[in-house]
């Protein structure tokens, strides 16, 4: 089971404006990009352009407002 849990899932730009934004809080957070693993794996994307964050269990109450505070204000855009 892993320690990590998937807390965004979206484009290039909304996904590096939220990791920019945990970084701040010095939340240690990881970008997936499964269609970039496919393509260097030689396969082709599932979903192109679409990225996930993941942060540990043990962050994750410290994450989550701050994603639900960027994405209204990313919704409002």
């Amino acid at each position: 089971m892993s320690n990590y849990i998937k807390v965004f899932s979206g484009n290039f730009i909304e996904v590096q404006r939220i990791f920019s934004e945990l970084e701040n809080f010095n939340i240690c957070a990881i970008i997936k990009d499964e269609s970039e693993s496919g393509r260097l794996a030689g396969f082709g994307p599932s979903i192109q352009g679409l990225q996930e964050i993941h942060v540990h269990k043990d962050e994750l109450d410290r994450s989550t407002p701050i994603i639900k505070n960027l994405t209204s204000k990313l919704e409002l855009d």
